[in-house]
Parts: C-alpha cells; sequence; structure tokens
C-alpha cells in the first residue's frame, strides 16, 4: 500500500518521540480505515477516517476516503467539503479531482463541475475515466437542460389550422375504450399471440396511435424476437416521443441485435425524459459494462441503487462490474445484498458462485451453483459453472456430466462446449480418437451454419508485402499466455515486415502486463465489449492477413468469430494443447519435441507447424540460486507437485502413491494449494492408497519468489497425466528440479516429454505407470547424480531453444512467411517445419 501523505500537526516539533507515535498511529489507522472500506465495512471504515482528522482536519486521504463514503451513500453535497479539504492537501491528485467532478454532478452542481473538468483537461488530465466523466457531465447538462424548458412558462398556442373533410379514421382518431381494455386483459395474461393480433389491427386503424404500436412491439418481441420488434418499437418512440418506456424498449431492443450505439443514444434519451428511473440506469450500466466501458457501468448502476436501494437487478450489475474492475470483496458485498433482499434469485446465488470459483473457494463456489439449479434447474449456465467447480476439486466425471447436462438445456452455448472440450482432455474417459471427434463436433455444430456465409478475401496477394498479424486472447494480463508472448513480441517488435494487432476480448480492467503489451503492438484493440460477429467484422475491416488465435478451447475464447473466416489465413498457438476441430482454422504451431512429426497428424483439423520451441520461457529475475539437493541433507526424497487440483485425480493419486509406496522414507510436498478443505480431499485420497498423513506437506498459494523458493525442499517432481503441467514444469526447472513424467497419447499428455526433450532429460519420461514406479525409484538411489544433475540445469535451459525468446521468434516469423506464400499462391495449408535446424535446438 502507498505511504501516507506527509503529515501536518497543528503545533510542536515534527522529530519528537510524540510526533512519531502520532504519525504511527494515523498510518496505522488509516491502513485500517481503507482495509475496511475495500471490504465493504463502511461503518468501521468512516469511525477511523473520523477519528484521524480529529488529529488532523486537513488530512488528504481521511478526507478523500469519506468523501467516497459520503457519495456511495446518496450524499454527495455532504461529500464536497471533504473533497474541498483533500484537494487543498494535494490539488494535482488526479483521484480526487475525478471524484470531486462526479460528486458535483450527483449534487446537481453541473456548472461547476464543467469548470472544474475544463481546468483538468487544461492541465492535462487524460483517459478511459476522464472521458466517461465527461460523457456523464455532457448527459447531466442535458437532463438540466431538459428540465430549465419543462419549467419554462408555456408559450401561446397557434391558431388552429383549418381542418379536412372528415372522414370515417379522422372522426374516430383513438380506439374505443372497449379496444384499450381487451389489449390490457390479454397484456396482463401474458398472452402475447392475442396482443399481437388485437395490436396489429389496432396500428393498421390507427396508424397514429402510438400506445398500440408500444404493445405489438412488446408483443412481436416475446414471440418472433428482437430484429423483428425493431420496427414497431422505433414506431412507437417516434409517436411517443415523451415516453421513457417506450425509448427504453426500443434500447433495450436495439441492445439484444446488437445495435449498441443506437441503444446508447435511446437509453440516454429514456433518461433525459425520466432520469429517476432506476430501470434504465441499471440497464444501460448492463451494456456499458458488457461494452467493457466499467467506469461509466457503475456510476449508473449506484445511480439505480441511489434511486432504489432494494433493486436487486441493479446489485447483481454492479457486482459483475466491481468483478471485472477486479474488486472482488465489493463485488461479493453486492452480490450478497442481492441476495439478501431475494433469497431465490438465480442469477445472484451463480454470480456469486463464478466470483467464489475465481478465488479458488471452490466448495464455496459448488454450493452457490447448486443453489441457483435448486432455484431454476430450467437453466444450462449454472450446470457449466458448476461442472468448473467440480473440475477444480478434481472431480472430473462429476464435471463431465455437468457439462453435458448444461448441453442439453442449451446446445447452442459454445462457452459449456468448450468447458467439456477441456475436461475431456483433462481425464481418461476417452481416447485420442474420440477426443479428436469430441472436438469435430464442436465445428460441426458453430462452424457448419457460417459457412455459407464465408466470403473471398480481396487482399492484396502480394507474397512477400508486410503483413497485418492479430493475436486474439482472453489472456493479455498478468496470466501464463501473456508470460509466454511477451518474450516473441519483444522480437518482433522491430520487424518491418509484420505489423501487429492486439484484441483483447477481456471485459475485465486491463493491469500492468496489459499495459506492457501494449507497447509492443502497433494496434492494440480493446475488443471486450465486441460478440463474435463485431469481432470478425472488425478483423475484416482492419485488412487482418494472418489472425491467431490464442486461447483455443479455454476461458473467454473466441472460436466462434474464428468460424466466421474473417482473416486468409487463421493459425492456433499456445493457449491450449489440442486442436480447435474448427475447419477455418488452417494451422496450429507446436514444436517436433511435443509432437513428434507424423504422429499425431490425425488429432488437428489443422496442418501442424513446427517452430524451434512451441514457446519460450522467460524466468521470475527475482528468483533465487539453485541450492544444493535437498535429499543429502535431509536423509531422505522429497517428492513435489505444484499443479492445480483440477489436474490430480484420483487415478494420479494411484500412480504417485505406488511411487511413495516403493520408497518408503520419501516424502511428498504439494505447493499452491487453495483452501484446506481441497488439501483434506488430497489426504482422504492418499489415506485410502496407504501413505500416512505424516508423510505429506502442503504450502499454500503464495507470491511467485516464496512459490519458486518451496522447489528448496524438493528433489524430484511428479507430473499429472493424461494433462501434463506446463508451466509448473518450466519453473521447476529453473529450480534445479527435474520432473518426472508419464507421457500421454494426445497433446496435452506430452508437454511434459515436449519440456523434458528440450533439455535432454529423457530419463525422466515413463512411457506407462509401471515405468514411472520404476525410474522414480531408481533415482533415489542415484542422489549424487540428481545432485550434479541440478547444479546444471539453468545452463541446459539458456542452451535449449525454450531459452532463446528470438529463436522461436525467427522461426514464427518464417512460419508466417511461408503460409502467406503458399496462401499467394493458391495453395492449401500443409504441415512445415520452421527454424534453425531440423531438431529444433539452438
Amino acid at each position: 500500500m502507498n505511504a501516507s501523505p506527509a503529515l501536518q500537526p497543528a503545533a510542536g516539533p515534527r522529530d519528537t518521540p510524540v510526533f512519531d507515535a502520532l504519525a504511527q498511529a494515523l498510518d496505522e489507522s488509516l491502513r485500517l480505515a481503507m482495509n475496511f472500506h475495500r471490504a465493504g465495512q463502511l461503518e468501521h471504515a468512516e469511525t477511523l477516517y473520523r477519528g484521524i482528522l480529529d488529529a488532523l482536519p486537513q488530512h488528504a486521504q481521511a478526507n478523500y476516503g469519506l468523501a467516497r463514503l459520503a457519495v456511495r451513500a446518496g450524499q454527495a453535497s455532504q461529500s464536497l467539503p471533504h473533497f474541498a479539504a483533500a484537494l487543498k492537501a494535494q490539488p494535482d491528485n488526479p483521484n480526487y479531482r475525478l471524484g470531486c467532478i462526479d460528486a458535483l454532478m450527483q449534487a446537481d452542481q453541473i456548472d461547476v463541475a464543467q469548470e472544474m473538468l475544463a481546468s483538468a483537461l487544461n492541465d492535462g488530465l487524460q483517459g478511459e475515466v476522464v472521458e466517461a466523466l465527461g460523457r456523464q457531465l455532457e448527459v447531466r447538462t442535458q437532463i438540466a437542460r431538459s428540465i430549465r424548458d419543462t419549467q419554462a412558462p408555456a408559450k401561446a398556442a397557434p391558431a388552429p389550422r383549418p381542418q379536412a373533410a372528415s372522414t370515417p379514421a379522422s372522426r374516430k382518431a383513438q380506439p374505443s375504450p372497449r379496444d384499450l381494455g381487451l389489449l390490457a386483459t390479454c397484456a396482463s395474461r401474458k398472452d402475447h399471440a392475442q396482443v399481437k393480433a388485437l395490436a396489429r389491427s389496432l396500428t393498421h386503424r390507427f396508424p397514429r396511435h402510438g400506445a398500440a404500436w408500444k404493445a405489438l412491439g412488446v408483443a412481436v418481441c416475446s414471440e418472433d424476437g428482437p430484429q423483428e420488434a425493431l420496427q414497431p418499437m422505433a414506431t412507437a418512440a417516434s409517436l411517443l416521443p415523451q415516453d421513457g418506456d417506450a425509448h427504453f424498449n426500443l434500447a433495450l431492443t436495439l441492445a439484444s441485435v446488437g445495435r449498441r450505439k443506437e441503444a446508447e443514444a435511446s437509453f440516454r434519451r429514456a433518461l433525459e425524459i425520466d432520469p429517476m428511473s432506476a430501470k434504465t440506469h441499471c440497464t444501460l450500466g448492463w451494456m456499458l459494462q458488457a461494452q467493457a466501458r466499467l467506469f461509466e457501468a457503475e456510476l449508473h448502476c449506484r445511480r439505480a441503487l441511489e434511486i432504489a436501494p432494494s433493486y436487486v437487478e441493479a446489485y447483481l450489475e454492479l457486482g459483475a462490474i466491481l468483478k471485472n474492475m477486479q474488486r472482488p470483496q465489493e463485488a461479493e458485498a453486492s452480490y450478497r445484498k442481492a441476495l439478501e433482499i431475494d433469497p431465490a434469485r438465480a442469477l445472484g446465488h451463480n454470480r456469486l458462485g463464478l466470483l467464489l470459483l475465481e478465488q479458488d473457494r471452490w466448495a464455496e463456489a459448488e454450493a452457490a451453483f447448486r443453489c441457483a439449479l435448486a432455484a431454476d434447474p430450467s437453466q444450462g449456465y449454472p450446470y457449466t459453472n458448476l461442472g468448473a467447480a467440480l473440475g477444480a476439486q478434481g472431480r472430473q466425471a462429476e464435471a463431465d456430466a455437468s457439462y453435458r447436462k448444461a448441453l442439453q438445456l442449451q446446445p447452442d452455448d459454445h462457452n459449456s462446449h468448450s468447458a467439456l472440450l477441456y475436461s475431456l482432455s483433462l481425464g481418461q474417459s476417452l481416447g485420442p480418437a474420440a477426443l479428436f471427434a469430441e472436438h469435430r463436433r464442436f465445428g460441426e455444430q458453430f462452424e457448419t451454419p457460417l459457412r455459407a456465409a464465408w466470403t473471398p478475401h480481396d487482399g492484396s496477394r502480394d507474397p512477400d508485402r508486410p503483413l497485418q498479424v492479430g493475436f486474439v486472447s482472453g489472456d493479455l494480463y498478468n496470466h501464463a499466455v501473456a508470460s509466454f508472448l511477451e518474450p516473441v513480441l519483444q522480437h518482433l517488435v522491430g520487424d518491418s515486415a509484420l505489423v501487429l494487432h492486439a484484441y483483447s476480448t477481456r471485459r475485465a480492467a486491463e493491469d500492468h502486463v496489459s499495459q506492457r503489451l501494449r507497447g509492443y503492438v502497433r494496434h492494440w484493440h480493446a475488443a471486450g465489449g465486441l460478440d463474435d460477429a463485431e469481432l470478425a467484422a472488425k478483423v475484416r475491416a482492419d485488412g487482418i492477413d494472418i489472425l491467431i488465435d490464442l486461447s483455443g478451447h479455454t476461458a473467454d475464447n473466441r472460436l466462434p468469430a474464428f468460424a466466421r473466416r474473417p482473416a486468409p489465413l487463421q493459425v492456433s498457438w499456445m493457449g491450449y494443447p489440442g486442436t480447435t476441430g474448427l475447419e477455418s482454422m488452417d494451422y496450429y504451431l507446436c514444436d517436433p519435441f511435443m509432437l513428434p512429426p507424423g504422429r499425431f497428424d490425425s488429432q488437428f483439423s489443422e496442418k501442424l507447424v513446427y517452430l524451434p520451441a512451441n514457446a519460450p520461457f522467460l524466468p521470475l529475475a527475482e528468483s533465487q540460486p539453485v541450492n544444493d539437493l535437498p535429499a543429502l541433507r535431509a536423509g531422505h526424497m522429497t517428492f513435489g507437485s505444484f499443479n492445480r487440483l483440477n489436474k490430480i485425480s484420483r487415478d494420479v493419486v494411484a500412480v504417485w502413491a505406488q511411487l511413495l509406496r516403493a520408497v518408503p522414507t520419501s516424502r511428498m510436498l504439494f505447493g499452491a494449494m487453495s483452501g484446506q478443505e481441497n488439501c483434506d480431499a488430497l489426504i482422504g485420497w492418499f489415506s485410502e492408497e496407504g501413505i500416512a498423513r505424516q508423510r505429506l506437506d502442503f504450502h499454500q498459494r503464495c507470491a511467485m519468489p516464496q512459490y519458486l523458493a518451496l522447489h528448496h525442499q524438493v528433489d524430484l517432481c511428479l507430473d499429472t497425466f493424461p494433462y501434463n503441467g506446463g508451466t509448473t514444469t518450466l519453473h521447476a526447472l529453473w529450480m534445479g528440479v527435474p520432473t518426472l513424467t508419464l507421457a500421454g497419447a494426445t497433446m496435452a499428455g506430452r508437454v511434459g516429454a515436449g519440456v523434458l526433450g528440450h533439455v535432454g532429460l529423457e530419463e525422466f519420461i515413463a512411457p506407462d505407470a509401471a515405468a514411472f514406479e520404476a525410474q522414480g525409484a531408481a533415482w533415489a538411489q542415484r542422489l549424487p547424480e540428481l545432485a550434479q544433475l541440478r547444479a546444471g540445469l539453468r545452463d541446459r535451459f539458456a542452451q535449449s531453444a525454450i531459452g532463446q525468446p528470438a529463436l522461436i521468434a525467427s522461426g514464427l516469423q518464417q512460419a508466417l512467411r511461408t503460409m502467406w506464400q503458399r496462401w499467394c499462391a493458391g495453395l492449401p495449408a500443409a504441415s512445415f517445419e520452421a527454424g534453425r535446424d531440423q531438431g529444433g535446438r539452438a
């Protein structure tokens, strides 16, 4: 946490023990207040902030904290003195200035807010938050102007114009009370078919009657969908210019068909008419959140709750927004508030579960998803999320069943289908051919209907021109994929033959890694707010020549966008150890150690392209030196695992236990654990195999330097199967610890063999469970040799292709150019090897 600003006591020397004690006490009070504030314990936070101000009335951060609490409580006017005090102490603090502008808007001091924003802009303050405030201020200004206009004295009505001769329609310009009553009765019964018939008749007889068009639009939307409802909705809004509900209905319909810019204008028009509509504020917040405009979305949802403090939907949307803004404690508080108001709300049990899942609180997440299903068993998405919670606990068969149930209920949900494929890759229920067939079914489901709409790419077929290359990923933040990609981008950034684009499809706020990655690409596209059709259209409009998927069937993938074939060439790389199953994906990037040429082609719909290594790995700069083999000091062998629990199945534990029995004095260390309940599950499985609790050591998830230091206690790591570790194996090698792996028959089961092959550790690759036990037991008897190997592993690593990003970047450049040259020549995709030599070594 940042240190507090310099303290300013009213009087007395600053170098006295009394001042030091006061400073320390206030610093501690501020720290506690901010922690309470973040945790949603606002009364405690307020008490501490006020205590600080009793001692130092001009304390900037305490005043700012109280100001934020007042705004959150809907008391914007009361926040202004505290903002003024904070700004007096730190006039250039951007958070204080922006917070004050927002408070001024909410307090209806629009002119002052405009002046303050103009001053901030003049001082060079800029960014998305500033732009969002500007838009908010513009809307508030329009609302204020509208209110002034409606309160102005009415003008004299113009003289009536001469009327044309009466016709039957003009003599009866309104539907009869009986017609309107019948329409209302049918609407109250939700008899949409009858409403549609009655309303259509009324609009035919009375084409200027806005209420009839409004009813028709709602009925058509319910019966035929939003696209068909657009025309009657738009007509109703045109005929009822002061009807906020008519504009809201039109806005929601436009948003539903992806016309978000027009939808936003209609939402804002509805708010001009009725600025106190909590429903409109909340729904606009939902749409803005979908576009990753999180700051604006939060403002609208909080405004909805100011208007309607018990509005459950607003709490749910606010929770989703706060989650994406990386404020999990506030998000959890918002979800729990929604459930406090409406305990049976299935959507609130599901969103809370997702939040708990992200925090690795898997048992709690499972309970939340089961409550959501109890409230509404007809929905598929809680089954998908329940599958994730079960899989995270190593209960793979239950996870698969939950995903299949989700697909029964929602067969068109590509996220559930991808989740099932990932889960099947983790388990052993399917052989390679059956697993490939499951992936091909994904293509048949989500790609086949789109093929008729594929259109030719008419760009220049010059084989030597600079290429527009796009990377699509939801993992362009502090994530393993970003850590593999960044070293390559560092070497591509100066290549004039490539123009790099990044399409970040994550809706959450960017972090420091995202900001760093921005510096390596010429064009960064925040695409989290685009649906798959919109993303595909943008890729085509950007003229991308080669589009690279970095997700496969992992979370937040955008494979349905690739299924629309927006680029001439499409490639999958590094995010998922297996095929996408799409015919529109031309190539898959791999390396010859992971997938020996000629042996795995039948498991991919793509053609395999071999780089010197699948991806580079750069170790943490602050990692500690390799230590001596701990077994020489401890007198016993220590095996280790740092893999996620969803890779450690009951079958894996059985094989590991077999080795532990073969080396009876050995122990096993588990790192990166999450929660005691997960430790208990492993303890139970090992107990069933006759392995005592005393032989197992568990360490909870920790910061990376401490995580790496745990390897100082481990002599040999044990790999999971059939889905191997990847990053964990690389970290272990850097810390001098080899990994004993059981090579499988799919790519997911070949990752360990691929990494070990690069550094010449073929003796640690076992073909089956019996060999796994025999090789592990043999190394327990070869401690001096293992110690010598440990001391030299970093040198081996640095000399391998994995340790040379420049070599891999060069291979990627060659691969992309070869792909492009083949396409320009009208040749189909074909497997080939790109790199400095045929073996993949430096």
